[in-house]
């Protein structure tokens, strides 16, 4: 059977989401559940998005990385 094959946004959306929960899981251990399920929650909001929604889905792209950048910090320890 061959492999699934992703068109450039499709990566885009799976190498941020990797990267948010490789945060996550950072995180410390007391508050690594939160960041999990707050990681889930974000992405499963849009999960039935139209694919051919393009404009949409490259600003929740800017919006997750520019965000992402945010969480990944030190300082962030727990989402509310």
């Amino acid at each position: 059977m061959p492999a699934a094959r992703f068109s450039g946004l499709q990566k885009d959306v799976l190498r941020l989401y990797r990267e948010c929960m490789r945060a996550a899981y950072a995180k410390p251990k007391e508050n690594r559940e939160h960041w999990v399920t707050f990681v889930h929650s974000q992405f499963n909001k849009y999960r039935n998005l139209p694919r051919r929604d393009f404009s949409t889905i490259e600003y929740l792209l800017r919006v997750g990385k520019k965000r992402y950048q945010m969480y990944k910090a030190s300082d962030a320890k727990d989402v509310i």
